[in-house]
């Protein structure tokens, strides 16, 4: 019998060290040290620098985890989650399940499971987000790795933890570092699809993008091009397998896409909540509307609309990514990307239609590129943190790039070539200088990272020029790595103060606030923290007993509860009644407004801050009715849930203008002991408020103590 000897262990180009140890026999304990150690082809010190990453990448997502707020409008849908599984499946903002938030529920899932596991609470919250968070780092590292080698994976890694917009972001209960890591898993299964050219890792990189979809719709779509040009052009099958792959894998893709939502639209619209965000009550109008082509185009009829919310990340156009709001979030690396980009496809001009390396820089570029383009054109509601998606493209190419560039710095004769290296280093040195002069007198720690970036990236260009015409290998890789501090200096100041201080959990961003509109996080001297016990009953699960999110009545106002104005109420028709309350005169009505008119959730202004005082007599006198109190919109529902533990109705959704609650179902819902309370808006917002606004006041019962609070009773309904 013939015994073929294994392949010898491959030599990466980088030309390094590595350890003499034979391969691997395969046993458990083997494996068990080949995770701290890594592989025995790999240099001694690549999995200690990989861990080292994660462990930094860790500390910066959970850092004085008990100062994260989270987003109050996700939180309250995962609480409503845990005491409702019917609002679990559905995304519902309240446990009685009237109107679901406005996103897919997957993420709100993933929290949902660890709040039931562990308990409702901050780090219960938070857990998941940084398991994500991390996660997505290791798997650049590993995606890179494959292709690119250790030295490229190591760059890529620390760059990804280092993005500032992904540390705020992931500091947060927004869904988006989940969508991130499940378009990740789709990007590993589509690179092992063209290196193998089999069916099965195709069809599960349209399996992770469908997941991804079911977390925030369209925007998982934003890869797609690329992934089907990758596959399409440099898998290794011949065209027709190619296309019969593709085919098949694009089914996977619909299947997993689609499921939630077929099912939902399926139920009738009685037996399951309004679909927040949607002009039909349709999951459906959904995808195509509010949360798809009316954040590129503008043209969604809720608060998509052309220009409505442009103001958080600046004005659309490509220069959007380089402005004052965005340009310290995500710009840092992008001329060094974009360079290394072109140079990379130069230099692997002649290689197969297979080359790994080639199809691995199409699948970052395309990511990178397309992700661009989107973001900076996009005419609806634009957040800053949604580019942390871009993060994993800008990385790969760093890393990727950056050692492309330097081996052809080093080896090639051409002259070209020993310019275009130092040209990348000094054009993205001198961006990060500019984004740092845009903060000057903000801190010591940005002037810091002011002088290594001057210093180091001076450094770094002159030491390669010097090492490239004199042939010293060793001032080579001194000034490469000069170039590292240089281009990481910046990111990493934002990111340390991101995580050093509170974010605002409706619109996280890191740095100082540098921006005009809506943009910008939550400053240094605010804490962040989640606000005292207050009046109500906490939902618990806090360690620490502090609530994710919930408000108290001094909180009224503050950054993480959404628009904020006062709302006037009328107590000019029908009987009045008194709340009973010693302290309720004291505090009614009690609100504080946001001089905008607006608040941070993007929402318009006009909305009540519900008081401690207000939930508490609510709560006294609910009298076995499902919901608490009936709302206009979903900030300050998610507030009263999170202050009282008790499901609220939001009648509008989250900018007000949902039709999810109508005279009829109003009526309903009175008649039949499921609602007593509603807070009348005459903000005018939704085709039905005027009319229920009408019928509450001449028809329920003014509580004198509390302005715009209404009493009904089944005795009130025609």
């Amino acid at each position: 019998m013939t015994t073929l000897a294994p392949p010898p262990a491959p030599v990466h180009e980088e030309g390094l060290r590595h350890r003499a140890e034979p391969a691997s026999d395969g046993g458990l304990a083997s494996r068990a040290e080949r995770l701290f150690t890594g592989a025995p082809e790999d240099p001694r010190w690549s999995r200690p620098a990989l861990w080292a990453i994660l462990a930094l990448a860790t500390a910066l997502y959970a850092w004085n985890l008990t100062s994260i707020t989270g987003n109050t409008f996700y939180n309250a849908a995962v609480y409503s989650g845990t005491k409702s599984w019917k609002a679990f499946f559905f995304g519902a903002l309240d446990a009685g399940s009237f109107i679901t938030v406005d996103k897919p529920p997957f993420a709100l899932w993933v929290m949902g499971l660890s709040a039931r596991a562990f308990g409702y609470g901050t780090w219960q919250l938070m857990l998941p987000m940084v398991a994500v968070g991390t996660g997505s780092v290791a798997l650049v590292h590993r995606l890179v790795k494959r292709d690119f080698g250790p030295v490229a994976a190591t760059l890529s890694a620390l760059v990804l933890a280092l993005t500032p917009i992904t540390v705020a972001i992931t500091r947060d209960t927004n869904p988006d570092p989940v969508l991130v890591f499940l378009m990740l898993l789709g990007a590993a299964a589509l690179l092992k699809a063209v290196r193998t050219g089999r069916l099965m890792p195709l069809v599960w990189s349209g399996v992770a993008i469908g997941f991804a979809f079911n977390t925030k719709m369209m925007q998982a779509y934003v890869v797609l091009p690329a992934f089907f040009l990758v596959y399409l052009w440099a898998a290794n099958a011949s065209l027709g397998e190619r296309i019969r792959n593709l085919a098949a894998g694009t089914v996977a893709l619909i299947v997993s896409s689609a499921w939630w939502m077929v099912v939902v639209d399926l139920i009738p619209a009685s037996s399951r909540p309004y679909i927040g965000g949607s002009t039909d009550n349709t999951v459906w109008d959904l995808v195509i509307g509010y949360n798809g082509f009316g954040r590129v185009f503008g043209a969604s009829s809720s608060v998509g609309s052309q220009g409505n919310g442009a103001s958080f990340g600046g004005e659309a156009g490509l220069y959007r990514m380089f402005n004052a709001i965005m340009g310290g979030q995500i710009s840092w690396l992008i001329p060094f990307a974009a360079i290394a980009l072109v140079a990379g496809l130069v230099l692997r001009g002649r290689a197969p239609r297979t080359d790994a390396r080639r199809a691995a820089l199409m699948l970052w570029g395309g990511w990178f590129v397309l992700h661009y383009l989107t973001f900076a054109l996009a005419e609806g509601t634009f957040h800053p943190y949604y580019v942390t998606a871009m993060a994993p493209g800008i990385a790969a190419l760093a890393g990727a790039g950056g050692v492309m560039l330097y081996g052809a710095f080093r080896e090639r004769a051409a002259a070209k070539w020993s310019w275009v290296l130092p040209t990348a280093i000094a054009v993205s040195a001198g961006w990060a200088a500019v984004l740092l002069q845009r903060v000057s007198g903000s801190g010591t720690l940005y002037t810091v990272a002011a002088a290594v970036v001057a210093v180091a990236g001076a450094a770094s260009v002159t030491g390669l020029l010097v090492a490239r015409f004199t042939k010293r290998q060793r001032l080579m890789g001194v000034a490469a790595l000069a170039a590292v501090v240089a281009l990481l200096a910046g990111p990493a100041a934002y990111s340390a103060s991101a995580a050093a201080s509170g974010t605002n959990g409706t619109n996280p961003t890191a740095g100082p606030g540098t921006g005009g509109g809506m943009g910008g996080g939550q400053r240094p001297g605010d804490t962040g923290a989640a606000p005292g016990t207050g009046s109500g009953e906490a939902p618990g699960g806090s360690s620490d007993g502090q609530r994710t999110g919930g408000p108290s009545s001094s909180s009224s106002g503050s950054s993480t509860n959404g628009a904020s104005s006062t709302e006037s109420g009328s107590t000019e028709s029908g009987s009045t009644e008194s709340s009973g309350s010693s302290s309720g005169t004291a505090e009614a009505g009690s609100t504080e407004s946001d001089a905008s008119g607006t608040g941070s959730g993007g929402g318009t202004g006009g909305e009540t801050q519900v008081s401690s005082a207000m939930i508490t007599y609510l709560k006294k006198n609910q009298d076995g009715a499902t919901w608490l109190v009936a709302v206009a919109t979903d900030q300050t529902a998610s507030s009263i849930i999170l202050e009282s533990g008790e499901p609220v109705i939001s009648m509008g959704g989250w900018s007000g203008s949902d039709d999810a609650m109508t005279l009829a179902k109003l009526k309903s819902l009175v008649k039949t002991g499921k609602l007593h309370y509603i807070v009348i808006s005459d903000s005018g917002r939704g085709s039905a408020t005027s009319e229920i606004s009408t019928w509450v006041k001449a028809n329920g019962t003014a509580v004198t103590d509390y302005s715009g609070l209404y009493r009904l009773d089944a005795s009130d309904v025609d």
